[in-house]
């Protein structure tokens, strides 16, 4: 007569729980390794652009004018006023439009009518179409076409807001759907209208997240090139724009030009414009999250 030992109760479990854990750990170390690795690449590339951008990175890059006659003392002043002109015609276009689509669709809206939903479908579908799409649209519709402007600073402006318009719906339809539902309740007990409650109580709740995804969204505009130049945007100017119907050029569409150049004078500039832009980018994501910590303190 044999007999046979079974194992302890509980212990397949706590093998099957070791083994989960061992996986978890390997996956997590795999994410950290992946992290690192593109961290360390972005520092590497950081390290290379302030390094050859610093010398040239001078009173005369914002003060004069680009020229290939005097590249030694030559500017970008052109491309930061273009850009500037740009990226307040976006901020004009842009905002008003796509908070007030965000809070109709958050707040007004009713999930059950299928042009609503066909509407939030769309939104989303758009957010993945590639920039050039919106640079061909405008092309076409506003450079030439109906309206016919020509290739001037509104028009670009209209492709850039065209291209942040998705993204400034989501994201401020997620920061007000992230305010408790207490707060609108609440407010709608005491006798509020519903445009009295969004007005009052829910937009100064939203705004930390609305105020993120808004930089966010500018800064992934502000570094767009492709769009731009497809709607005629110069990649040599001289002068200054004064008004949103003359012609212009901007940051990135100047360093495309720069790179075409040839001389070490050119390629410091080069590096330069490129120093120039990435620190407006890293003011605006620092804006974005020094707004997101100071609304979050206060409501």
């Amino acid at each position: 007569m044999s007999l046979t030992l079974s194992p302890p109760a509980g212990t397949e479990r706590l093998t099957r729980g070791s083994r989960t854990d061992v996986r978890s750990a390997v996956f997590a170390a795999l994410l950290w390794l992946c992290l690192t690795v593109a961290c360390v690449f972005l520092l590497i590339v950081l390290a290379v652009i302030v390094s050859e951008g610093w010398h040239r990175f001078d009173a005369n890059l914002i003060g004069n004018q680009p020229s290939r006659l005097r590249p030694e003392t030559a500017g970008v002043q052109s491309a930061i006023l273009g850009t500037l002109w740009v990226m307040g015609g976006t901020i004009v276009l842009a905002l008003p439009l796509g908070i007030g689509a965000a809070i109709y669709l958050e707040e007004y809206a009713d999930d059950t009518k299928w042009w609503n939903r066909l509407v939030e479908l769309n939104i989303q579908n758009l957010v993945a179409v590639p920039s050039i799409i919106y640079g061909i649209l405008t092309l076409a519709f506003v450079v030439r076409g109906p309206v016919s402007v020509g290739a001037v600073i509104i028009a670009a402006s209209v492709a850039l807001a065209l291209l942040i318009l998705p993204v400034v719906i989501i994201t401020t339809r997620e920061a007000l759907r992230a305010v408790p539902r207490e707060i609108r309740d609440a407010s709608l007990a005491l006798g509020a209208t519903q445009w009295q409650t969004t007005w009052r109580q829910v937009l100064p709740a939203a705004v930390s997240g609305i105020a993120t995804g808004v930089i966010l969204a500018l800064s992934r505009a502000i570094g767009e090139a492709a769009p731009l130049i497809l709607v005629g945007a110069t990649v040599f100017v001289t002068v200054n724009p004064e008004g949103v119907l003359d012609r212009y050029t901007v940051l990135p569409v100047q360093i495309y030009r720069f790179v075409s150049l040839p001389g070490i004078e050119m390629e410091q500039l080069l590096w330069s414009t490129i120093l120039l832009l990435m620190i407006i980018l890293l003011v605006m994501n620092g804006l974005a999250i020094w707004l997101r910590n100071r609304f979050q303190r206060r409501w």
